[in-house]
């Protein structure tokens, strides 16, 4: 629903804010951009199936696994990277500046109200062993140093 929401509204945005518009490179890094983050988003829904744990982020109490390989020894929030790239890639594709505003908005949102709601539950329910993975493991992207 969100990010329906934040693709709307990058959409208005560009429509309605003058914009040096879109290139035939940027559409193509956007298509990428996309692509990319569909694959991350599939991945982390795959990873939770196959572990037969929820993927719905309304009910993260409902977790039954603590799913920390694949994509998500790289990002706790797979899923979410993959929507951030999808709605970067789809403020890339208007060619509009402003339409990253909304994407901008949405990182904050997940950041602050989502992923704190969730990040409540998966310490309620794994206790030291979400912990762990959370001290060696980014919310968002990339490694932490192990040294």
């Amino acid at each position: 629903m969100m990010l329906a929401l934040t693709l709307a509204a990058s959409h208005a945005l560009a429509r309605r804010l003058p914009a040096p518009g879109a290139t035939s490179a940027s559409r193509a890094g956007a298509v990428a951009l996309a692509l990319a983050g569909l694959g991350v988003t599939v991945a982390g829904i795959v990873a939770f199936r196959r572990h037969r744990t929820t993927v719905d982020p309304r009910r993260p109490e409902r977790a039954r696994t603590l799913v920390t390989g694949g994509v998500f020894a790289v990002t706790r929030n797979p899923m979410y990277v993959g929507m951030v790239c999808v709605a970067l890639a789809n403020a890339l594709w208007t060619g509009a500046w402003a339409a990253v505003v909304p994407p901008l908005v949405f990182v904050l949102w997940l950041d602050r109200v989502q992923i704190a709601v969730e990040e409540r539950a998966l310490v309620t329910n794994f206790g030291a062993a979400y912990a762990a993975y959370a001290a060696r493991t980014r919310r968002w992207l990339g490694w932490r140093s192990r040294g």
